[in-house]
């Protein structure tokens, strides 16, 4: 446990900012899943529109430091080719 007041802030602010991270990682991971559900169906319409979503949230991960942005990449291109497998 900190002693100092500014160690106790810094605490605090951590917290915080450990709860929003999770909070986008769940949001990103959900959008990830429900594409894939999609694909699972083969419903191309629903598909193309989580995937632009899926791929947005995978961009602003990388953007807010929760991914790394060579991860985000692979992810987005394992999800095109999951797109383009049952659009062809």
């Amino acid at each position: 446990m900190p002693n100092i007041k500014s160690a106790k802030k810094r605490v605090l602010v951590i917290e915080k900012k450990t709860l929003i991270n999770q909070m986008h990682k769940t949001a990103l991971k959900t959008a990830v899943k429900k594409f894939e559900a999609a694909v699972e169906n083969k419903n191309v319409e629903e598909a193309k529109v989580l995937f632009n979503e899926a791929v947005k949230k995978l961009d602003m991960g990388v953007k807010q430091g929760i991914l790394h942005k060579n991860n985000a990449a692979r992810k987005k291109s394992q999800l095109a080719l999951k797109l383009a497998k049952i659009d062809a």
